[in-house]
């Protein structure tokens, strides 16, 4: 089915729940309203006429610069039955980013929205386990937001390069290799 027959679709159905639509880009997409989009999830999967029945992607993005700051879910979809592919996203707002979970159409939606939740900080009402996945549970922040800042130290260790580090980098020697890495031009290792 061609991008601009599925819109049409997704339009007779939600009517002013879906927002926008692009059939230039390279993958075509959607705007959904944030609060429909376990609607629109279940639908596109349910219909025969669609049947995406595979969630290839499902990734956040940071647009803190934007006129209001959002952020923005994208979910990449396939129909094996249909060799179709689409694109649904929605907007949400920086502060307090949230929306329903799409597991229950998709079970690997489930470590993706445990990843969006972990680096960028966007809840997933509904979602069977919503926790962080890649960081330690007692991390503070979210790294991949775009004014996300280093910290200093962890648990008591110095986590940020020192600018001693930085030098030793640029002066050429090996960083960050440790101390059984027996490569010159290392400082601990002889040269020859």
């Amino acid at each position: 089915m061609e991008a601009a027959a599925i819109h049409e679709r997704l339009a007779a159905k939600f009517g002013a729940k879906v927002l926008a639509f692009e059939a230039a880009a390279k993958q075509p997409w959607v705007v959904v309203e944030a609060g429909a989009i376990a609607e629109v999830a279940a639908f596109c999967k349910a219909d025969p006429e669609l049947a995406f029945d595979n969630l290839l992607c499902q990734s956040a993005v940071d647009y803190p610069k934007e006129t209001p700051p959002r952020m923005e879910m994208v979910y990449h979809l396939l129909s094996y039955k249909h060799s179709h592919q689409f694109v649904l996203k929605a907007h949400l707002p920086r502060e307090n980013p949230s929306l329903p979970t799409v597991e229950e159409t998709w079970g690997v939606a489930n470590w993706h929205e445990r990843e969006a939740f972990d680096l960028f900080g966007i809840v997933f009402e509904g979602h069977s386990d919503l926790r962080r996945i890649l960081l330690p549970d007692d991390w503070t922040g979210h790294p991949l937001r775009k004014d996300w800042v280093d910290p200093d130290f962890y648990n008591g260790m110095h986590v940020k390069p020192t600018q001693q580090m930085a030098e030793r980098f640029q002066a050429g020697e090996k960083i960050g290799v440790g101390p059984f890495d027996f490569t010159p031009p290392n400082k601990h290792v002889p040269n020859g």
